[in-house]
């Protein structure tokens, strides 16, 4: 065989073997992905300072205006029910209520006179010597003077109030816990000046942020380490619009007796973001890798069924290797620990070996 003709014939049944299919590349199969089962972290807590109060605290005044003459009580002092507590000058009372007796006392003779008259006019008209109309103003004239009699009455029995008005007494025992009223000093009716925290129940005062709401319960940190139950009684309608919280009132559910009127102590409550079942207020621990942040906020992988779909969710800490986060997760479920930023929603993924 021609030279030639042999070359030519082996370059063609090498360039033939070039033809044959080649082999499935492995990398049509879903990549694999290294996994971390999500760990729970403690429940998130709210320390809050909070104030020791009564559960009525009555502002005190007197029911008319005067000067005070005579200051009986100091500040802190324990008072009993019905104990006067301020007094005004009575000297403008009493001529007040004398005055007034006065006028009741007219007004008595006057009535006086138009029974008198009227018993003269019935007599004369049943002898046939006046008209039945003197008969009629006889008895108007009577029944004016009954009038004045009875508003009368009523004014002396409201400037004697008023003169026991003038000795201020407390309506419950209990701690004054303010007072401003001093002798000399001229008071308007309404007044206040003092308050009295009654006895009774004692309460917690605390002012939560804007934005959080009060819990239903809650602890009191006592200075000897003592732990009291705290349960919420009351919360304010509006936020207060300086300091921009919300004003709560918690009842001490043991052991009141313990706390002064006044003291600041440590409040202690679990916090309540999400109402969700797995996330209840329950923080969660995972590797910075599982955090992936790509202007869409914070978010984490699932992975589920040889898929991956991303979980929102919101840092709480980070340290050296761990995040604590807040999120709709559950404890034991697993995600994605590495390579989060090559993830997109429905990702067909495998998972390495635990």
């Amino acid at each position: 065989m021609h030279p030639f003709i042999l070359v030519l014939t082996v370059s063609l049944l090498l360039g033939g073997c070039g033809d044959a299919p080649a082999p499935r590349s492995a990398e049509a199969l879903p990549p694999f992905v290294k996994t971390v089962a999500v760990t729970a972290g403690e429940r998130q807590t709210l320390g809050l300072s909070g104030t020791v109060r009564a559960r009525v605290e009555s502002p005190l005044a007197f029911q008319v205006g005067g000067r005070i003459s005579r200051r009986a009580v100091d500040a802190g002092q324990a008072v009993s029910a019905g104990q006067v507590l301020f007094e005004l000058d009575r000297r403008d009372l009493e001529q007040s209520l004398a005055a007034i007796e006065a006028d009741l006392a007219g007004a008595e003779a006057g009535l006086a006179t138009a029974e008198a008259e009227l018993a003269r006019y019935r007599q004369m008209r049943e002898q046939g010597f006046t008209s039945a109309q003197e008969v009629e103003r006889a008895e108007l004239s009577w029944r004016e003077a009954q009038t004045r009699r009875d508003a009368a009455t009523a004014r002396v029995a409201q400037a004697r109030n008023a003169l026991e008005y003038g000795r201020l007494q407390a309506p419950a025992a209990g701690v004054l816990i303010d007072v401003t009223g001093e002798p000399g000093q001229v008071v308007a009716a309404g007044q206040a000046v003092a308050t009295l925290a009654q006895t009774g129940e004692r309460e917690v005062e605390v002012y939560f942020p804007e934005g959080v709401t009060p819990p239903a319960a809650g602890e009191a940190l006592l200075a000897d380490g003592a732990v009291l139950p705290l349960g919420l009684r009351e919360t304010a309608g509006a936020v207060d619009p300086q300091g921009r919280t919300r004003r709560a009132r918690y009842t001490v559910l043991q052991r009141p007796d313990e706390l002064v009127l006044g003291a600041v102590l440590r409040a202690r409550f679990a916090a309540a973001d999400a109402a969700d079942a797995g996330a209840a207020g329950i923080d969660f621990r995972v590797p910075l890798g599982a955090l992936d942040e790509r202007g869409q906020g914070p978010r984490v992988w699932r992975f589920q069924e040889g898929a991956v779909t991303p979980v929102p969710v919101r840092v709480l800490a980070l340290d050296g290797e761990y995040a604590r986060i807040h999120g709709p997760l559950s404890a034991g479920e697993r995600i994605v620990a590495l390579g989060t930023h090559l993830l997109h929603e429905g990702m067909a993924v495998r998972e390495l070996g635990r």
